[in-house]
């Protein structure tokens, strides 16, 4: 079982992707939250294009994949948890809590450090928010949190099923939670103390410091609730608060070309841990 994950990993983590980004892309023009304020085919050109990029630097640069290097730890007795004999059951839902933290305080990691916000900052400057935006990552940023991610297995070893079932939620999760899509306040409301959702998410995407220094989570709302990040709707409003980075709102600048350069063009103004907003 354990070889077959291994060998399939990459079609069964495309075909979630493309299934859960069709049903939230059709989501959006059904029932859209926000109007777009930037040329919605130029920007997922660009955007998707910096899938195809990521996936082959991924592909090239890292070709062991945590899938792999879960599989590998259970086989030479790695991490601690293939050194206590925990039920299969408990196992899965441990492991897959704690990927999870894992990635929410990545997250916070890469708002408080400067050089790691210049990367992250790619993913932030976006000027709309939306199916593609859940994807929009600088490769080097992909390529460290795939090295974050792998180390994290090798100290906590996870199953490669957890870790499978893991990178899906998180996959799916993320494509979700950056829909333009609306849904029933009432519904949100109740969604949100299991599941991170658009509102909740869309808040850490707006230009005001103290609101992109919220809701950091991206499957588990629970980390951000404890970790007193949780931050329930922006001041203006879901309609009127503005995407993206302060110092980059120009609409010209949404780029393949510039968003792979952006870390190292300029300065990345105040990273939004630094400001001194922030609460």
């Amino acid at each position: 079982m354990t070889a077959w994950l291994t060998a399939h990993e990459p079609a069964l983590r495309l075909g979630v992707f493309a299934g859960v980004f069709l049903l939230v892309a059709a989501w959006e023009v059904a029932a859209a939250r926000r109007e777009l304020a930037v040329s919605k085919g130029r920007r997922w050109l660009a955007n998707l294009g910096l899938v195809v990029v990521n996936t082959v630097a991924l592909r090239l640069l890292v070709p062991t994949a945590a899938v792999a290097v879960a599989a590998l730890a259970a086989e030479r007795g790695w991490g601690a948890l293939n050194l206590v004999g925990l039920p299969a059951v408990v196992e899965l839902l441990l492991s897959l809590a704690l990927l999870d933290l894992a990635i929410y305080l990545q997250h916070v990691l890469f708002h408080a450090v400067p050089a790691l916000w210049r990367l992250h900052m790619v993913h932030h400057a976006d000027l709309d928010f939306d199916v593609t935006t859940g994807a929009r990552f600088h490769p080097l940023e992909i390529l460290l949190s795939m090295g974050i991610k792998i180390a994290l297995v090798l100290v906590v070893g996870p199953s490669a099923v957890a870790v499978l079932l893991f990178e899906i939620l998180l996959n799916g999760t993320a494509t979700f939670n950056h829909g333009n899509v609306r849904l029933p306040p009432a519904l949100d409301r109740v969604l949100r103390w299991v599941l991170v959702t658009p509102d909740m998410h869309r808040v850490h995407h707006s230009v005001v410091a103290a609101e992109a220094n919220s809701n950091f989570g991206f499957c588990l709302p629970w980390w951000d609730r404890l970790g007193g990040t949780y931050r329930d709707q922006p001041a203006a409003g879901h309609e009127a608060m503005r995407i993206g980075v302060d110092q980059l709102q120009q609409g010209g600048v949404q780029s393949l070309s510039w968003m792979l350069l952006l870390p190292f063009k300029g300065e990345p103004g105040g990273y939004a841990i630094d400001r001194r907003e922030w609460s």
